[in-house]
């Protein structure tokens, strides 16, 4: 290792290299082993391009480092914030069984639009500074609804558990589900430095193994029932082979824009399903960057600045929404990686990136992954949306909110049942159907009731 740092406990700092290529690569693969599983899922539960989705991360990360001068080493991968939104705007006049597998392009112009509304906070926040943001956003705002993002996702991780997704209802699913659930949660328990850091990746694996042998005996006793994987894409793939077959180059959703109808007064529909959520991711990325930040003693929101990490992160989702439909955030995991190894090096996670499209272009790895079943998905979804909901329990008990106060107790109520419930506010503009979702009504709701309840002063 070169310029070992004792100052701040680094092993590498953000500008520092390994001494070895093979202890560079070594701690590369181990960023792209922890964003894995977790990048996928998304593009999994909506039904967009998984290829795509890993090459954007891999872009979306090198725009980031671009944007923040190589200070601040951050992996942005494919949020699970928007799930509930992509799942509005891909449904959009895209019917089943019309050919048509849904609407990127109104995926495409959500995302553009978050990247925008980041673009938009940085700028202001350049002129005037953060304390606008956080009295418009403050914890017991934001804490509640990220509760809600979380725990409104849990109706789809029981639907893919149990087979609900597809129309039925399998036990053998449930069992496939909750191997890779139990597998995950007990590998981030009682695994070591290394396991610890991959516990989806093992969960994963542990339920597809699972399934395996499932498939296989329901293969050889002709049993529908156990025949859990579908192995489709991987016969279709070599079926003809082709360049394809081994390089993808049409996995991009632009390429897909022609699907379905769109009609400018979806536009609403959009905005309204986008904007709120960008607002909270937001916050989620002051998060992050704090946490960051503590872990490798700097003040990222300094150096090199929130506006710097906003716009960023808000052009990364840009393209990443035209690339796959997804959105990009900062990944916790690899926060992770950063913090157990005392590994910062911006370099290794450039290597990364590198990898990581390349890696997305390989059309072999890419159908194999496809075959992974929604049990197993949705068995580690059960833990990946109820880290989503903790999260916001986290962020309320770290900032102390006292709910004691009767202020809280309302506003905190009010955005968990609208949310949860499913609140939403259905009508119609020059013809057009526009749903606010619920999660942007409770967001609503949570800003409103924070304004009208002001705090009361206390007599000393």
């Amino acid at each position: 290792m070169e310029n070992t740092t004792a100052k701040n406990d680094l092993v590498l700092d953000v500008h520092e290299v390994p001494a070895k290529k093979s202890q560079w690569a070594l701690l590369s693969i181990q960023h792209i082993l922890a964003m894995f599983v977790a990048c996928i899922t998304v593009p999994l539960i909506v039904g967009t391009s998984i290829p795509a989705t890993i090459i954007s991360a891999g872009v979306g990360t090198l725009i980031y480092i671009l944007f923040t001068s190589k200070k601040s080493p951050v992996v942005l991968s494919s949020s699970f914030a928007y799930i509930s939104s992509m799942s509005v705007a891909f449904a959009l006049d895209a019917t089943p069984g019309d050919g048509v597998t849904g609407n990127y392009l109104a995926l495409a112009i959500g995302m553009i639009l978050v990247g925008l509304i980041y673009v938009g906070v940085a700028l202001v926040i350049k002129k005037f500074g953060t304390a606008w943001l956080f009295k418009l956003l403050p914890t017991i705002v934001v804490g509640p609804v990220i509760m809600v993002i979380g725990l409104g996702l849990a109706g789809s991780a029981i639907n893919n558990l149990t087979g609900a997704a597809a129309g039925t209802y399998n036990l053998i699913y449930i069992l496939c589900g909750l191997v890779a659930l139990f597998a995950t949660a007990i590998t981030a328990h009682y695994g070591n430095k290394t396991l610890s850091l991959i516990p989806f990746v093992i969960g994963m694996g542990a339920g597809y193994l699972t399934a395996l042998i499932f498939t296989g005996i329901g293969h050889l006793a002709n049993w529908d029932y156990a025949k859990v994987i579908n192995f489709a894409p991987v016969v279709n793939n070599f079926k003809d082979i082709t360049v394809s077959s081994f390089i993808g180059y049409d996995c991009f959703a632009f390429l897909n824009w022609n699907n379905g109808t769109f009609e400018i007064g979806q536009i609403i529909t959009i905005v309204l399903a986008f904007a709120p959520v960008a607002f909270v991711t937001i916050c989620e990325h002051i998060g992050d960057h704090l946490n960051l930040g503590g872990v490798i003693n700097k003040d990222l929101l300094k150096d090199p600045g929130l506006d710097k990490t906003l716009m960023g992160d808000g052009i990364a989702t840009a393209v990443s929404g035209v690339l796959c439909g997804c959105a990009n955030t900062t990944y916790g995991e690899n926060v992770a990686v950063v913090g157990v190894t005392k590994v910062a090096s911006v370099r290794v996670i450039i290597t990364a990136c590198f990898a990581t499209i390349a890696l997305g272009f390989f059309t072999p790895l890419m159908v194999v992954v496809q075959t992974i079943p929604a049990c197993v998905t949705g068995g580690v979804s059960l833990v990946l949306y109820g880290f989503i909901a903790s999260s916001g329990v986290k962020m309320l008990i770290n900032k102390k909110v006292d709910f004691s106060i009767a202020r809280n107790i309302f506003i905190a109520a009010s955005i968990l049942v609208a949310g949860i419930g499913g609140l939403t506010l259905q009508f119609t503009i020059a013809g057009q159907a526009v749903t606010v979702t619920s999660t942007a009504v409770a967001m609503i709701l949570g800003i409103v009731l924070n304004i009208v309840l002001k705090e009361k002063k206390t007599n000393n």
